[in-house]
């Protein structure tokens, strides 16, 4: 009688799941990973609010150890004018030749701490809120947009005193004033964009905020913040390719934006040429492509 057999039962081991295959089985996602940019966008809309309030938050905080307190914005930009005032106009002569100077400088100088600032701020953003970053989960673009929204807060609180400096020396109200509304949002996209790329890059390189002072005098001198550039260009021999990198600096197109503004006597002529279309697409360019590029590099932010 033959006798039956049987096959034992197979005892190939069955292949592990690997991490990544068990987390998606359970529906479980990277912690911190970048988002696609259309969702990063819905969760930077979606704490606007946050956003607001602490960039307001920090604005107050600036300088509530000080016994003046909130008028140090005012003074602050008002006394480097002073400054310059004395050494480039009075000492270096650059008034000459300039009409309502001192308008035209304290104007030149208040907008260029917008930008110089919100660049500044931008570079510690990440580096310097390390425990913020490590604590809380939040798009990290908040932090150097909340920077740039303080800038510009404090810029709005100085500009009642620039308003005020310009009817004392005689420049009259003028349905052109409206235009430093365009012009103030255009810079803010640049600014905001430079903060992100910059944000970006000193949190990889913290060291990069002592070099960005210097970087940062260096641009203020080439931008016509104490001198005409429309001047410079009809009266020197500069290369032309030294002309059109000076009127095309994005500093100096805002900041001669808002002169054109604000001051009846800095005529349309003095401006560079296609000047709202420069500071468009310079807005455009930085804005987008700052945010474009400090999102790429979400996923790193406050990791040793």
């Amino acid at each position: 009688m033959s006798q039956a057999l049987h096959t034992p039962p197979s005892t190939a081991a069955v292949p592990a799941e690997t991490p990544a295959q068990l987390a998606a089985r359970f529906g479980l996602s990277v912690s911190g990973a970048r988002p696609t940019l259309r969702a990063y966008v819905r969760q930077l809309w979606a704490r606007r609010h946050f956003i607001t309030a602490f960039a307001t938050a920090k604005l107050t905080a600036q300088y509530s150890q000080a016994k003046l307190g909130q008028l140090w914005q005012v003074a602050n930009p008002l006394l480097n004018a002073a400054v310059y005032y004395f050494i480039f106009g009075v000492l270096l002569g650059t008034k000459r030749g300039v009409p309502d100077y001192i308008p035209f400088l304290v104007t030149g100088v208040f907008i260029w701490t917008f930008t110089q600032s919100s660049i500044m701020a931008g570079t510690r953003a990440i580096s310097g809120n390390l425990g913020l970053v490590r604590a809380l989960h939040f798009p990290r673009a908040a932090l150097p947009i909340s920077f740039c929204l303080q800038q510009l807060q404090q810029l709005l609180f100085s500009m009642a005193a620039l308003l005020v400096i310009l009817l004392c020396f005689g420049v009259p109200v003028s349905l052109s004033w409206v235009l430093a509304i365009p012009a103030l949002v255009l810079q803010f996209m640049f600014n905001a964009g430079m903060a992100m790329i910059m944000a970006r890059m000193g949190a990889k390189t913290p060291d990069i905020a002592q070099l960005m002072p210097f970087l940062l005098r260096t641009w203020m001198y080439v931008s016509g913040v104490m001198w005409s550039i429309d001047k410079l260009t009809k009266s020197s021999d500069l290369p032309p390719a030294v002309m059109t990198a000076l009127e095309i600096n994005p500093a100096a197109v805002y900041i001669d934006l808002m002169r054109f503004a604000l001051i009846d006597s800095f005529h349309a002529s003095q401006l560079p040429h296609h000047v709202w279309p420069a500071a468009t697409g310079w807005a455009l360019l930085v804005g987008i492509g700052g945010f474009i590029y400090f999102w790429k590099a979400e996923e790193t932010y406050g990791r040793g």
